[in-house]
């Protein structure tokens, strides 16, 4: 007797480019915080700016929990790669946390374009949905703008 159970079939959705409305919802409206947060420093609201990086740094650690989860359902198990995406973003995420908001924004820059860049890859081989090949670029589009926004802001 073996205590190996089968592992979990992919879901429809998983295979599907064609992303879900909760992946647009609860794809897009964390990252809106984002931009938002950039008008609202340029309005002058003095907590705007600390408000996106802790924003931006939440999000990007939450997202490295998303690639661990989706390296458990990859087609021969976890890769190298998905785990080094993972630590990558975990560590840019807690390093932002509690660096000057100029720093700690380039890292939230830094790990937010990486997404951009190897989401839509994994989605490609299997590592993760393959709606994330188009939900993944224009939705860290805004993310990034919104960082970058607050990065600019920071330097005056």
């Amino acid at each position: 007797m073996t205590d190996s159970a089968p592992g979990p079939a992919p879901t429809p959705q998983g295979n599907s480019p064609r992303t879900p409305w909760l992946s647009l919802i609860f794809g897009y409206g964390p990252v809106l915080v984002l931009p938002l947060t950039a008008l609202g420093a340029w309005a002058g609201f003095p907590l705007a700016l600390p408000i996106g990086k802790l924003w931006g740094a939440a999000i990007l650690v939450f997202l490295a929990g998303v690639a661990r989860g989706l390296s458990f359902f990859s087609p021969g198990g976890p890769h190298v790669s998905q785990m080094l995406t993972m630590m990558l973003r975990f560590s840019l995420g807690l390093l932002a946390l509690i660096a000057s908001p100029p720093v700690g924004l380039v890292l939230l820059l830094i790990g937010y374009a990486s997404i951009a860049l190897t989401d839509p890859w994994l989605a490609r081989w299997g590592g993760a949905p393959r709606h994330f090949a188009r939900l993944r670029p224009p939705q860290m589009a805004v993310a990034l703008a919104g960082l970058l926004a607050l990065f600019l802001l920071s330097l005056g």
